[in-house]
């Protein structure tokens, strides 16, 4: 049996069907679990270990919405550098999966149960 690497996506809780990220995801092998940002600590708390951390900005939002993603984005670099946890913002889904893959280089896509 196989444990998944999981990536914590992080958006502002309106989901849209055609527009999830966890799909194309799961289409490369990735497990996710989706937050919304104002729940983003509490979800890390309980993840064992996130391969990364996709923060998904709206393509309409505001400053104000924007100026929260990138917030968050800088401490959570600061919080997950230690363990080489890369932190990608996109604006909605367009790239993100491919900024994801860019990112984690070759790494294997499912590691066996330990």
């Amino acid at each position: 049996m196989t444990r998944f690497q999981q990536v914590l996506v992080v958006d502002n809780g309106d989901r849209a069907p055609d527009c999830a990220l966890s799909a194309e995801l799961a289409g490369m092998g990735y497990a996710s679990v989706t937050a919304p940002l104002e729940a983003t600590e509490e979800v890390l708390a309980m993840m064992p270990r996130p391969v990364a951390v996709v923060l998904q900005m709206p393509r309409h939002a505001d400053w104000s919405e924007r100026r929260r993603f990138l917030e968050l984005a800088s401490r959570l670099r600061k919080s997950l550098a230690p363990n080489r946890v890369p932190v990608i913002v996109a604006g909605g889904i367009s790239g993100a999966a491919t900024m994801l893959q860019n990112e984690l280089g070759a790494r294997a896509v499912a590691a066996p149960d330990l």
